[in-house]
């Protein structure tokens, strides 16, 4: 996965974001999968999806920042 892949998913990302995407070997679909998890992971458990697996699972960990935390994602994402 390129660094213009991870923005066309994300948005503008902080380098060190997008250089710890990129070690996770995932493509651009667990990517896009792990974003959706993040944005309503309830609506996809409601849908009956399985659980991610261990790389999106990963990539949810890079970009989930915590709520009382600014981090280099979160602005970009609309996380606050």
């Amino acid at each position: 996965m390129t660094r213009d892949d991870i923005i066309s998913v994300l948005g503008p990302v902080d380098e060190a974001v997008i250089a710890d995407i990129a070690l996770t070997g995932a493509s651009l679909g667990e990517l896009r999968e792990a974003f959706a998890w993040l944005g309503a992971d309830e609506a996809l458990v409601n849908e009956g999806r399985p659980l991610p697996g261990t790389r999106v699972a990963r990539l949810i960990e890079i970009l989930d920042v915590p709520e009382d935390e600014d981090g280099p994602v979160a602005p970009a994402m609309g996380f606050q």
